[in-house]
């Protein structure tokens, strides 16, 4: 009785595992040669229409690797700063940009 207990079990274990795996991808030809087709004319098209100030890794942040995304980052306060580099938060005009920055955020 066990052994058939056992195996039902097992059976039913195995038998679910089906159920959580992941759907294919269509692999209909037509979807694939217009995916083709649309990756062909944004080959050939001119790279003016790119951006040139940034330039993005594959999640959307900017890529740190390039001179322009450095320089942007490094956006200097609007008012004095302390020894350390760090805004004077003392000053109106850094409280501005820092309630600037945090709206941006929302």
């Amino acid at each position: 009785m066990k052994k058939l207990i056992c195996m039902l079990v097992a059976l039913l274990v195995f038998a679910g595992q089906g159920s959580f795996a992941q759907d294919k991808k269509a692999t209909d030809k037509k979807a694939m040669k217009a995916e083709k087709a649309s990756d062909k004319k944004k080959a050939d098209a001119p790279a003016a229409t790119e951006k040139k100030a940034t330039k993005l890794k594959k999640d959307g942040t900017p890529d740190m690797r390039y001179k322009d995304n450095k320089e942007a980052a490094k956006a200097k306060p609007a008012g004095p700063m302390k020894k350390d580099g760090t805004p004077d938060m003392r000053h109106k005009a850094n409280k501005e940009a820092a309630k600037g920055k945090e709206e941006k955020k929302k």
